[in-house]
């Protein structure tokens, strides 16, 4: 597949990266309903969601900020 999906933004973290902010994610959102209640809980799932999406899309928006991933620093 092309470095570029449908022309909106370029992959900035690789193979393993990815992998790894899936398995957090989707740690950390079942973590948050299994320790947390509430509206703590839903927050804590939110942000671990977000981690999974950025690794399944293989797109980071802070890593592009800071410049870290493919073709900036390691």
């Amino acid at each position: 597949m092309s470095e570029d999906v449908m022309g909106f933004y370029r992959k900035n973290i690789g193979g393993p990266h990815q992998a790894v902010r899936i398995a957090l994610g989707v740690a950390v959102a079942v973590a948050a309903f299994v320790y947390l209640a509430g509206t703590a809980a839903w927050l804590v799932a939110l942000g671990g969601a977000g981690l999974a999406v950025t690794g399944l899309v293989g797109y980071c928006p802070m890593c592009a900020v800071a410049g870290i991933g493919k073709g900036g620093a390691s």
